[in-house]
């Protein structure tokens, strides 16, 4: 088996969600899929979308043995706002009318965006974008007593047989996952996800959120590519994380945390010996190794800061000069690409 893996660097993500319209408009733009962000980059710390995901369970305890969790709910999801369109801008009556939502949800998948956490002056928050973790050791794949969710041998992408699927009426998959990275179709009832552009991957075709990103944060390969930049930000410079490595799936979407400025003491003095964003919050997020990875990242940036400059092979990787150097083995142009 081969492994397809991403990484995301936190400290490029800069919140634009183009990597979230990109997969809302390429796959869940169609009729029962209104709540389905495959893609979404939530404000952390931030509750999430669905709402609250990290306290609903799955995955596997420390044993080994599946747990399923709570399976999400519409009020979790919150329902999509609408607004008076037709009232402004048909109704022939634009002095009259203002564009208001007719209806009010009580949650979003961007509904505490930016809102962070901290006290002024030390206020903090960070983005972190979020799709389908196509672990290793899938849990929706156990969970699933109708064998419609598999793990592909030739790229590890995991993916949905609706057919199957539509036979269930208890969803466990959305249980199982700890990510709560599936949604249930309520016109087709069979569940969906990502499934990482397979299309596209087929094709040469680099996926959706990674081409599309100006930040140049996310970068797609194999893992056992010993000369491609996922393999090195993971095995070899370690700067790449899992997120929640305790849920047991072994996720292969990876993150570079995220750096933060000094906080400010009373005196209004930086405090050097600490970082904005709380180390314990950032090891509630990606596991114990995460203060090594924020070591390696200040040690690298700290040689091109020096005169003379000296080299840092992580740094070029971070920086990516060339956009190229983001897509693995997938640079074909999909724009040249037959369909």
């Amino acid at each position: 088996m081969r492994q397809l893996a991403f990484v995301i660097d936190l400290n490029k993500c800069m919140g634009c969600q183009t990597c979230t319209v990109a997969c809302k408009v390429l796959w869940a733009n169609d009729k029962g899929r209104d709540h389905m962000w495959w893609m979404k980059v939530n404000t952390m710390p931030g509750r999430g979308y669905p709402r609250d995901w990290q306290e609903m369970g799955g995955g596997y305890d420390r044993e080994g043995n599946l747990r399923v969790g709570k399976i999400p709910q519409a009020e979790d999801y919150g329902q999509p706002m609408e607004f008076n369109y037709e009232e402004v801008l048909l109704a022939g009556s634009p002095q009259r009318a203002y564009l208001r939502p007719t209806v009010r949800p009580s949650w979003g998948p961007n509904w505490d965006e930016d809102i962070g956490g901290g006290e002024w002056p030390n206020c903090y928050f960070f983005y972190l974008p979020r799709m389908c973790m196509h672990c290793s050791r899938p849990p929706c794949v156990e969970a699933c007593p109708y064998g419609a969710i598999s793990k592909r041998q030739e790229d590890g992408v995991v993916v949905i047989d609706p057919r199957p699927c539509q036979e269930c009426r208890e969803p466990l998959c959305m249980g199982a996952c700890p990510y709560k990275e599936i949604f249930r179709n309520p016109l087709t009832l069979h569940a969906e996800k990502c499934h990482a552009c397979l299309p596209r991957l087929e094709q040469g075709v680099a996926p959706a959120c990674v081409r599309q990103c100006p930040g140049r944060a996310v970068w797609v390969g194999f893992l056992d590519d010993q000369e491609g930049a996922v393999y090195k930000l993971v095995y070899k410079w370690r700067v790449a994380l899992p997120l929640h490595p305790e849920f047991g799936t072994q996720p292969n979407v990876y993150y570079v945390p995220p750096l933060s400025p000094a906080p400010f003491k009373e005196d209004g003095t930086p405090d050097w010996e600490r970082s904005r964003i709380p180390l314990e919050y950032l090891r509630r997020l990606f596991g114990p190794a995460v203060e090594e990875a924020l070591a390696t990242l200040r040690r690298e940036m700290d040689k091109r800061r020096r005169r003379p400059k000296e080299d840092s092979e992580l740094m070029d990787i971070l920086i990516a000069y060339r956009f190229q150097e983001l897509l693995g083995p997938f640079t074909a142009d999909p724009a040249e690409v037959k369909t």
